[in-house]
């Protein structure tokens, strides 16, 4: 006879393999399918005062592709927007210019999230958008700023490893630790260079893996960075004490906004 415990814990396994496999079947039933191949995809990405310029564009040079006169640059009004090392973007739509259908919008992170999780016009633009949007995505902090929209509730997440695990919580998501993660329609990506990597993924999902693999071949996207230092683990605890200095206004700020 089998041994009792060595039958619960069977039982238990499977349960859980069962769970498992639930939940996978549910998410992929929910995620939205490709884009037709013969209409281009239609991408709005947010533009605000204090965004990281790289969670932007890096995203942007690998979606460009997909969406010839359809990839939106939007903010509060249209025209130059700085980011959070001085270089300037420019919007080319307004808030109200911005089409309403669209299969991706995208915020990026930076160190104007805290101002940006308490502006009423762009939680109200992200909210109604998101409704109507395929997917719904972000980079870097940019989460934070879909979770003050209430937009992360009862999702798995992430965001830049200095907020994850002590904001992301707070708006209601479930904070993960990986580089890009998918929920449904939520698609977050952890910080900056990450969103390299949610640009390949989410161009699989809209026009299949080939073109993500030829559109990573001709960015030459083959990371060899001359240091292991991209994680707090990797990093070790001094320099992570230099880095928890420079973003701890980024990080009390994000906190107070996400309390109130």
């Amino acid at each position: 006879m089998t041994p009792p415990d060595l039958s619960r814990r069977a039982m238990i396994a499977a349960a859980a393999a069962a769970a498992a496999f639930g939940a996978a079947r549910s998410e992929a039933a929910d995620a939205p399918g490709s884009v037709p191949q013969d209409r281009p995809v239609r991408i709005a990405m947010i533009l605000y005062p204090g965004m990281t310029a790289l969670d932007l564009v890096g995203p942007q040079a690998l979606l460009a592709g997909l969406a010839p006169g359809s990839l939106y640059l939007v903010a509060r009004s249209a025209g130059t927007v700085a980011s959070d090392t001085g270089l300037s973007l420019v919007a080319t739509h307004a808030f109200e210019a911005c089409p309403p259908e669209l299969d991706v919008l995208f915020v990026p992170g930076g160190d104007g999230t805290p101002d940006q999780m308490r502006d009423a016009a762009l939680l109200a633009f992200l909210r109604a958008h998101a409704a109507r949007a395929a997917w719904v995505t972000s980079v870097c902090t940019g989460s934070l700023i879909l979770g003050a929209a209430g937009l992360l509730k009862g999702y798995r997440a992430t965001s830049h490893w200095c907020v994850r695990d002590a904001v992301l919580p707070l708006l209601g998501a479930v904070p993960v630790a990986e580089r890009v993660v998918f929920d449904r329609n939520r698609v977050t990506a952890a910080g900056i260079s990450a969103g390299l990597d949610l640009a390949l993924a989410l161009a699989a999902r809209l026009r299949g893996p080939d073109y993500a693999r030829t559109a990573q071949l001709v960015a030459e996207y083959a990371p060899e960075p001359p240091f292991q230092a991209g994680t707090p683990a990797q990093a070790g605890p001094a320099i992570t004490r230099a880095a928890d200095a420079i973003l701890a206004p980024l990080v009390a700020g994000a906190t107070e906004a996400a309390r109130t």
